[in-house]
């Protein structure tokens, strides 16, 4: 297939797809990768921190939770800065800072000081994921972007699935220089994404403009082509709009994600205790193994679901067959508690909902936006759905009764439902401009 912008030759599309993919999308999974899974350590590590700093599940919900304070706030703000800065200076700035702050959590003494290291984390990870979002319609146009969000979307599961199996390792077996194992969970994980900042600082292309890796024609055309589908020419620039944030659609679509949020980061923060609470007799390495199962299939899930929602265009009925998913999966493990191959069998859903959710929303949700309300209309979107990232480990740990963590499921599973309700009336837009979508709720 090929593609011709209004001035220059004609190039091979599908070639120029090809190069963005091997060259961006595995950046963009990296740095997802690792932010995931810094965000996600303490769900392993609480399972021995708890006895050195006096935690209980109440106080590990808090804890979990708070993360999300000051990253709701700072995610608009942030993707603003992204959009003056660059790419390429903002991405590296949030992986350094979030990698020296995981890596300082490993030294914390007590609750409070715990606290503070997670409000910290959530102000340097606050950007990276709407981030992301803006950085694929800079690189990917519309029939594409589902599929470039779930390459780097993907690096969500497979950073659980890589972080539960290598928690549970660490907790087992390190103990060095007379640190606690816990301890190196957080000094482990932390590292690498500070030497990817770096990196990205040094490498990274902005756009396609400054690709070296494309000839002159391929990024004039590859901008050309994604500026024509927001109906203006991309001047490098583009102007900033905050009319999103009272666009009614998007924060309809943003209510929607909240829900789903709170059963997203519900299993994120609490899955090693609910796969310990199914089998109490489980290792920590066993934990991790065990609760590595879930996120496999969620990723081959979400590469599946995430091409077929490009291929059928529609993604509202794709949105809401992922989330009925999620609802099946966490109320078979609430039913199934006493047996524990059933109930990892419902975690194996819930993942596959959860996960492959994302590529066919975030698509949805870019779709709705014109380009000029991109930056601030996705940050808004996941702002308010970190919302449901607070909510949800605050409801479960604070409703967990004698370290019954399972029961305390009912609260996502409920929400989501909520979700599939609400998604019945967003309307299918009456054109396929984004100007238009923007108009229906």
């Amino acid at each position: 297939m090929t593609t011709t912008d209004h001035t220059g030759p004609t190039v091979d599309r599908a070639s120029v797809l090809a190069k963005v993919k091997r060259n961006i999308l595995p950046v963009a999974f990296l740095l997802y990768a690792f932010n995931y899974m810094d965000r996600a350590a303490i769900g392993y590590a609480q399972l021995t921190m708890s006895e050195s700093l006096g935690i209980d599940l109440a106080t590990y919900g808090t804890v979990a939770a708070i993360f999300f304070v000051a990253y709701t706030v700072l995610e608009v703000p942030s993707n603003i800065i992204m959009k003056k800065v660059g790419a390429r200076i903002w991405l590296a700035r949030i992986a350094i800072t979030w990698g020296l702050v995981t890596m300082a959590t490993g030294f914390v003494q007590n609750t409070t000081q715990l606290y503070i290291a997670r409000i910290a984390l959530g102000i340097a990870e606050a950007g990276l994921f709407p981030g992301l979002l803006l950085f694929m319609t800079y690189w990917f146009v519309t029939q594409d972007r589902s599929r470039g969000i779930a390459g780097f979307s993907l690096a969500q599961p497979v950073a659980l699935l890589v972080g539960s199996v290598t928690a549970g390792l660490i907790l087992d077996h390190v103990e060095w220089f007379g640190l606690e194992s816990w301890q190196w969970v957080f000094i482990l994980q932390g590292a690498p994404p500070v030497l990817l900042g770096v990196w990205v600082l040094l490498y990274l292309a902005d756009r396609p403009s400054k690709a070296r890796w494309l000839t002159t024609d391929e990024a004039a055309a590859l901008e050309g082509d994604i500026s024509r589908e927001y109906q203006a020419e991309d001047d490098g620039e583009m102007e900033i709009s905050l009319d999103a944030v009272k666009n009614p659609r998007i924060l309809y679509l943003a209510f929607i994600n909240l829900l789903y949020a709170v059963g997203l980061y519900g299993m994120t923060f609490f899955l090693p205790q609910v796969v310990a609470q199914l089998n109490p007799s489980y290792s920590p390495t066993d934990i991790g193994l065990v609760g590595a199962i879930p996120y496999v299939c969620g990723a081959i899930a979400m590469l599946l679901v995430a091409r077929y929602s490009d291929l059928a265009g529609s993604r509202k009925p794709i949105v809401m067959a992922t989330l009925a998913v999620a609802v099946l999966g966490l109320v078979i493990t609430m039913v199934f508690r006493e047996t524990p191959a059933i109930g990892i069998v419902g975690l194996c859903l819930l993942a596959i909902g959860v996960f492959s959710y994302l590529g066919p929303f975030w698509a949805l949700a870019s779709e709705a936006l014109s380009r000029s309300q991109t930056a601030v209309g996705l940050a808004t979107i996941n702002a308010i759905a970190a919302a449901g990232g607070f909510f949800g480990p605050f409801v479960i740990g604070k409703t967990s009764v004698a370290g019954d963590v399972i029961f305390s499921l009912i609260f996502p599973a409920v929400c989501m439902s909520l979700a599939i309700v609400l998604l019945i009336w967003v309307k299918p837009a009456s054109d396929d401009s984004p100007a238009v979508q923007t108009e229906t709720i």
